[in-house]
C-alpha cells in the first residue's frame, strides 16, 4: 500500500480517529468521548484536548500506515474564534446552551426579521445556539474582551485544518448550514457577519471539501511522524460527508436521503435554491454539498427523542439495560404489529416532540405522553412522578414512540421536497428499527424506500475526500471502488388507521400550542 487516508471524525459526542486504504475500505479507527469542560457555568468543547488526543492517534497510525492525506468532518453549528497567536481567543460554546429568550430577541433585534433573513440565508429560527451566528453574538456578549481578540473566524472543520497547516480557510458545506452568515443571493457573506462587525475575520472564498487546505506543518510533522507532503482538505461537515457516497453513486437523481443519528437530516439535492410557498417560517432550510451545489434540508432531533423515551418505557415495562448511550443506535424494542393494530384502532394514547423545544418540525410542541385526554409532562414521566399506564405496555408504547417518530419523519420529508416517484434513503441508527422502517414504508406508497449498508457513512464520505484530494480527482471519480446496496423496505401490511392516528396525533399537538400546529 503506497497511501492511505486519515479521518477525524468530530461527533458532539463521540470523537473517532480512522484510516481508510486506496480502495476505501477502513483500516483502523479510534474513539474517545470529551466531555464538556464548563466556562463560567456555560459548557465548551475541549479543544485543547482534542488536539493533544488527535495528534496522538495521528503518530500511532502513521507507524502503522502510510498517511498521506487528513480529512476533517465534525458536527455543525459550531464556529471557532482565533486570535492572532493561532490559538482560540474565545471559548468555543457547545450550540446546546440555551442562553434565554431574551437573548434570542435581542439577536434578532440586531440580525433583522428572521423570515427575512431565511429568505436570503436559508437559514430558519432554531433553538439555543443552533444558528452559528447566534454562537458568535453570545461570544461577543459574554466575553467581549476576548471577542475584540479575534483574527479569525473558522467553521470547526476549517479551524482543525487551520492547527495542522496553519492555512486558514472555509469550504461551503459548513459556512453556509443553518447559519445566517452566508447570502445565497450574493453569494457573499452576509449582512448578519456586518451586523457582528464580523466579515473581516471570514475566509474567502468558499472552497469545495476536497480541496487542498495545504500540507501539514512543521510541528505536526515532528509530533505526528508523518511527512511533511501529507495534505489536509478543507473539510467537511458530517451530514454532508453522509450524502457524497450517494451523489457519487446517483448524482442528483431524485431521492431523499434520510440521515438517522442524534439528528435525523432529511437531505434532498436540488439545482435551485427556491423555497415554496408557505415554507418561510417553518424548519427547513438549505445548505450546500460538497459540490457546492443546493441541498433542500429539514432536521429533528429523532435519535434523541428515541433515547429520551426508551429509558422510562424500559423502567416501567420492568426492563434494565435497554437504551444504549448511543442514542439511534439501539435497535427497536420489540415493537409487535399488534401494538400498532391497539395503537390506531384507539386514537387516544400519542407521544409527542419536542425533547429540544424549537429544534425540529413542532416548534411549540411541549415533550409529553397523552393517555385518554389525560396529559403526562416527559421530565415528570423521567423524574417517576407521572406514571402514564400504557408505559408499562411495551407493545403499545414502542408503538406509539416508532409513530411519532414516523409522522415527524414524513413532516420533514415534505419539507426537505418529497414528491411521489422519489426515493427515500435511510442510513444511521434508525436502519435497526424495522418497525419505524415498515411503517413509515407503508405511509408512503408513491415512493421507494430503502436502507443502505454504509457502515459509518460520514466517516466514509470523509474518506472519499481525502482520497480525491490525494489522487486530484472529482470524489465521483471513485465510485467504481465501492458498492452502496440500496436494500429494498416491504412496507408494513395487516395494519389499518394510520392516517386517522396521525391526525388525531397532529391535534393534541395542535391543543398543546394552543394554537394551529406547524402542519406539513
Amino acid at each position: 500500500m503506497e497511501r492511505a487516508v486519515a479521518v477525524i471524525d468530530i461527533g458532539m459526542t463521540n470523537k473517532k480517529v480512522a484510516v481508510y486504504g486506496p480502495d476505501l475500505k477502513p483500516l483502523a479507527s479510534e474513539s474517545r468521548v470529551f466531555a464538556p469542560f464548563m466556562v463560567e457555568g456555560i459548557p465548551a468543547h475541549d479543544l485543547a484536548g482534542m488536539e493533544d488526543w488527535f495528534l496522538d492517534r495521528l503518530a500511532e497510525f502513521g507507524k502503522k500506515y502510510p498517511i498521506r492525506s487528513i480529512t476533517v468532518t465534525t458536527h455543525g453549528a459550531t464556529m471557532v474564534c482565533v486570535g492572532a497567536d493561532g490559538l482560540p481567543s474565545a471559548p468555543c460554546i457547545q450550540y446546546t446552551h440555551e442562553p434565554g429568550l431574551d437573548f434570542q430577541q435581542e439577536f434578532y433585534a440586531l440580525a433583522g426579521d428572521p423570515v427575512e433573513l431565511q429568505a436570503v440565508t436559508g437559514t430558519p429560527v432554531l433553538s439555543a445556539l443552533i444558528n452559528p451566528a447566534k454562537g458568535l453574538f453570545f461570544v461577543s456578549k459574554r466575553f467581549p474582551g476576548q471577542w475584540k481578540g479575534t483574527r479569525l473566524i473558522l467553521g470547526l472543520p476549517s479551524y482543525w485544518g487551520y492547527r495542522f497547516t496553519g492555512c486558514a480557510g472555509a469550504e461551503g458545506t459548513y459556512v453556509a448550514n443553518h447559519s445566517y452568515l452566508w447570502d445565497w443571493k450574493k453569494d457573499d457573506y452576509s449582512s448578519v457577519t456586518d451586523a457582528l462587525g464580523a466579515r473581516a475575520w471570514f475566509p474567502t472564498p468558499l472552497r469545495k471539501s476536497w480541496d487542498s487546505l495545504g500540507t501539514i506543518s512543521g510541528e505536526v510533522a515532528r509530533r505526528t511522524g508523518l511527512s511533511h507532503e501529507t495534505i489536509v482538505t478543507m473539510g467537511i461537515h458530517d451530514s454532508n460527508a453522509s450524502l457524497l457516497p450517494h451523489l457519487a453513486k446517483r448524482g442528483d437523481r431524485g431521492f431523499v436521503l434520510n440521515s438517522t443519528g442524534t439528528w435525523c437530516v432529511l437531505m434532498h439535492p436540488q439545482k435551485r435554491y427556491q423555497f415554496a410557498q408557505g415554507e418561510l417560517g417553518k424548519v427547513v432550510f438549505f445548505n450546500r454539498s460538497a459540490y457546492l451545489e443546493p441541498i433542500k434540508t429539514a432536521i429533528f432531533l429523532g435519535g434523541m427523542e428515541y433515547e429520551a423515551w426508551t429509558a422510562p418505557i424500559a423502567k416501567a415495562a420492568g426492563s434494565t439495560g435497554v437504551a444504549g448511550p448511543a442514542p439511534a443506535a439501539t435497535p427497536a424494542l420489540g415493537t409487535s404489529t399488534e401494538g400498532f393494530e391497539r395503537l390506531f384502532s384507539g386514537k387516544d394514547t400519542f407521544i409527542l416532540p419536542e425533547v429540544v423545544p424549537g429544534s425540529g418540525q413542532f416548534p411549540g410542541s411541549r415533550p409529553r405522553a397523552i393517555e385518554a385526554r389525560q396529559s403526562y409532562g416527559l421530565a415528570e414521566i423521567t423524574a417517576g412522578t407521572a406514571k402514564p399506564a400504557f408505559l408499562a405496555d411495551r407493545s403499545m408504547a414502542t408503538a406509539a414512540l416508532d409513530a411519532s417518530l414516523v409522522i415527524q419523519t414524513l413532516v420533514a420529508l415534505r419539507r426537505a421536497g418529497l414528491e411521489d416517484g422519489m426515493d427515500v434513503i435511510t442510513e444511521g441508527g434508525f436502519r435497526k428499527n424495522g418497525e419505524y422502517n415498515t411503517l413509515l414504508a407503508a405511509a408512503l406508497p408513491h415512493n421507494s424506500c430503502y436502507l443502505t449498508d454504509i457502515a459509518e457513512a460520514t466517516s466514509f464520505g470523509a474518506a472519499m475526500c481525502g482520497m480525491a484530494a490525494l489522487e486530484e480527482k472529482d470524489p465521483s471519480a471513485l465510485s467504481g471502488r465501492f458498492d452502496v446496496e440500496y436494500r429494498p423496505v416491504q412496507p408494513m401490511e395487516g395494519v389499518a388507521g394510520f392516517e386517522a392516528y396521525r391526525a388525531a396525533w397532529q391535534s393534541q399537538v395542535d391543543s398543546g400550542m394552543g394554537t394551529k400546529g406547524d402542519r406539513e
